[in-house]
């Protein structure tokens, strides 16, 4: 389906996908020459959906796109903040999903519907890695986790049964990243699908399928709502595609969005581009100023020039996000004494909310990992990782100021 291209960001994450066709009531009160229209599309909060004639109902079974029959199977309001995710993220189609999860597990079992090989990353989101090391094993599908900084690797763990190559760019927590159209063109030139998860970059920052990706994943939950009330994920990629994972996997195995939450996202995608404007400029004045403090041994932001792939930032990003992940230098217990002074930044996990967000990944996410499993990964003791909010950036900066001042004293 061909979106109507709008000039900015801003204009298109407001207006796109809000059009009378997929909001049947507002339609029919308007031909009915009902006068107010409204602005704020509607909550479908049904389960099913009714009929006049067998005729009627028999035609929305055959071809779906006349009619909503079942919720699992699609809903207007769901439908409306599908259309705003394809065009914001220039695909052909989307499906949102009941959860971020939900929309990476609904992919790959998509692309690997007869089984198969998948090479990713070898930094991924924990989930995310548990789901291709541990429970997609057991379904016959293999995977080879490579370090996908060097696209050259990537193309040396290709098999003859390679179905997918899984990307994320920036990782979580690590914030590599990886070229995106040098993955893109190895991909295609295997007949291989191709998929990212662009939660961390957003379509403000990049648009993975201009550069020729296949399929592109969000955590709703994270910037695209950015009031931490939502759990929700969202796949876009072409419409066959789409089609096969919203009649097949998502129907199946159940991972429907409701439509409270599709309408709570729809609340939040209108501002994503103000948003993430601001989540960029905070973080890119924070990490400058943890870069020079005494208690911090390094600092990763793709927008400073001591990233290792700051270069190629600037190249495929517009706008570095609002994650940053430091290292500090007396390890496990300054991690967790710093968590524990902080009095704005709120220690919890999850990211992409107006407020900022601390996690110690050694002391509470990965503290069931073995610390020389977290090390081989990069998951150090001292590690911290931040998810700058929307405060005033120097209330941010003077609580981590008096923070970090505590394990120096």
């Amino acid at each position: 389906m061909k979106h109507k291209k709008y000039k900015g960001k801003s204009t298109e994450a407001i207006h796109a996908g809000e059009t009378f066709s997929i909001l049947p009531t507002a339609v029919q009160d308007h031909q009915a020459g009902k006068t107010g229209i409204p602005l704020l599309p509607p909550i479908y909060q049904n389960s099913t959906f009714g009929f006049q004639t067998a005729a009627e109902c028999a035609s929305a079974f055959i071809d779906e796109e006349s009619g909503y029959v079942y919720t699992r199977w699609g809903n207007p309001t769901q439908k409306v903040l599908e259309e705003k995710l394809a065009a914001l993220e220039a695909g052909e189609s989307a499906l949102a999903t009941a959860s971020g999860m939900g929309a990476i597990s609904i992919a790959l079992l998509t692309a690997l519907a007869d089984g198969g090989h998948v090479v990713a990353m070898e930094t991924l989101y924990s989930a995310t890695f548990n789901l291709l090391n541990e429970e997609l094993p057991r379904m016959g599908v293999e995977t080879t986790f490579v370090d996908a900084t060097d696209p050259n690797k990537i193309e040396s763990a290709i098999r003859p049964d390679t179905k997918v190559i899984y990307l994320e760019s920036p990782t979580n927590p690590l914030l590599k990243l990886v070229d995106i159209a040098a993955c893109a063109e190895i991909a295609k030139s295997h007949n291989i699908t191709s998929i990212i998860d662009n939660t961390f970059a957003t379509p403000c920052s990049q648009q993975p399928i201009t550069l020729g990706i296949d399929v592109v994943l969000h955590s709703m939950t994270k910037y695209l709502s950015g009031n931490g009330a939502v759990i929700a994920g969202a796949i876009v990629g072409k419409k066959e595609f789409i089609v096969q994972a919203q009649k097949e996997a998502l129907r199946n195995f159940g991972a429907v969005i409701s439509p409270f939450n599709a309408w709570l996202t729809l609340l939040g995608v209108p501002t994503l581009p103000l948003r993430f404007g601001r989540h960029c400029e905070n973080a890119l004045r924070i990490a400058a100023f943890l870069e020079t403090h005494p208690a911090v041994e390094w600092v990763r932001y793709p927008g400073l020039p001591s990233h290792p792939q700051h270069n190629l930032a600037k190249r495929q990003m517009n706008g570095f996000g609002g994650m940053i992940t430091m290292e500090l230098k007396e390890g496990h217990a300054a991690g967790e004494k710093l968590v524990n002074a902080l009095q704005i930044c709120t220690l919890a996990v999850s990211l992409g909310d107006v407020r900022t967000l601390v996690c110690h990944p050694a002391s509470t996410t990965h503290s069931h990992i073995p610390i020389e499993v977290r090390q081989q990964t990069g998951i150090t003791d001292g590690l911290v990782r931040f998810s700058i909010g929307l405060e005033d950036t120097e209330d941010i900066i003077a609580d981590l100021e008096q923070a970090l001042g505590t394990l120096l004293s």
